[in-house]
């Protein structure tokens, strides 16, 4: 049996689209663990769902802490920015 291509669309179906992030979300970071290994390279990764859950993979403990809490800090903030600029076109 061999994989098929798919098209790279947003996948409607809520139940698929969560199993598809959490696959991919997986491989990706095995990749990241895979390069950073091979390379030895400092890796950074970091990963928002469609709720606004932070996924994060680092080989380095302070960059993974100190990256997850600034980009974590900037996500909040551009959501509520995001949802004062809908209150006022409402108004």
């Amino acid at each position: 049996m061999t994989r098929r291509k798919i098209q790279i669309k947003k996948i409607d179906d809520t139940i698929a689209r969560q199993v598809t992030f959490s696959k991919r979300r997986g491989g990706l970071f095995k990749k990241a663990y895979e390069l950073s290994t091979l390379c030895d390279a400092e890796i950074a990764l970091m990963v928002f769902s469609a709720s606004g859950k932070l996924y994060e993979y680092s080989n380095s403990r302070f960059f993974s802490f100190s990256l997850s809490y600034y980009f974590h800090l900037h996500f909040l903030i551009s959501i509520e920015k995001k949802k004062r600029m809908a209150e006022i076109h409402v108004q």
